[in-house]
């Protein structure tokens, strides 16, 4: 069942992404940037990201301060067949749970498997769970995502990951879904900050990022309007276009 949403308050999560080989440098992180947009969707904030090792302690204290201070926290990688996943275990540690082979998780892999060489006990490790979690459907590989209280532990496989969220879609409180709209000028921002910063002061529930660059030999910035409101957001953006135009500044609705 979708769940309403809650409009009177920001939602916030973080996410915790587990893995060595992301710290070594081997593999590029994939998941932050798919994980943020899908939860503006959900009118949820993405407020903090952490990369840390596959280390349990690592994970055991990063979870019990994240958790704490998010309405959800999210984690990628580390629940595979090998040795080395152990975000199951440690997440149980965190909650001071036991691990289980939650059924439903075994039914499913064994169904999945049984053309593919039968269900191994490395592959059993994928229907471990924290005892009293939920799963979250993963209709690529069958190896289900967890969801226990307000933590969701998703796959390091970028698609698959995507699917688990896909899955979960409007069934997570959220608030109202961030939009956003983006201007762009061939200007230093250091000569437009006071704009910036007035025009963003002047329009309640608004806020205005910066992101500078360098193209071809010349300095630009595209500035990026978010809001919650679409009338808020369109006001905010008009604003901004034109006290850029006053000050001689050509202005690009969409970015540069």
């Amino acid at each position: 069942m979708a769940v309403a949403m809650s409009e009177d308050r920001i939602w916030t999560a973080a996410l915790i992404v587990i893995g060595d080989e992301i710290l070594s440098g081997r593999t590029q992180d994939r998941n932050i940037e798919q994980v943020a947009l899908w939860l503006n969707l959900q009118g949820i904030r993405l407020a903090e990201v952490r990369v840390i090792a596959d280390r349990q302690e690592a994970i055991v204290a990063s979870v019990n301060e994240l958790r704490a201070r998010n309405d959800y926290l999210f984690t990628t990688g580390g629940i595979g067949p090998t040795h080395d996943d152990i975000t199951v275990d440690a997440i149980a540690a965190a909650l001071g749970r036991d691990v289980v082979v939650h059924p439903k998780a075994r039914a499913v892999l064994e169904s999945y498997y049984a053309t593919r060489g039968g269900l191994t006990e490395a592959r059993l490790r994928m229907a471990r769970v924290p005892d009293g979690a939920e799963l979250i459907e993963n209709r690529m590989s069958g190896a289900p995502g967890i969801r226990i209280g307000n933590i969701i532990i998703m796959a390091g496989v970028p698609h698959i990951a995507a699917l688990m969220m896909e899955a979960l879609s409007g069934q997570l409180e959220g608030g109202r879904p961030l939009i956003s709209a983006t201007i762009g000028c061939w200007v230093a921002e250091s000569e437009i900050a006071d704009i910036l910063r007035e025009t963003e002061a002047a329009h309640e529930g608004c806020q205005i990022g910066s992101y500078p660059f360098f193209r071809e030999g010349t300095v630009g910035a595209n500035f990026v309007i978010r809001s919650t409101d679409q009338a808020r957001l369109d006001g905010c953006t008009d604003d901004l276009a034109a006290r850029l135009a006053a000050a001689g500044r050509e202005v690009f609705r969409g970015g540069i």
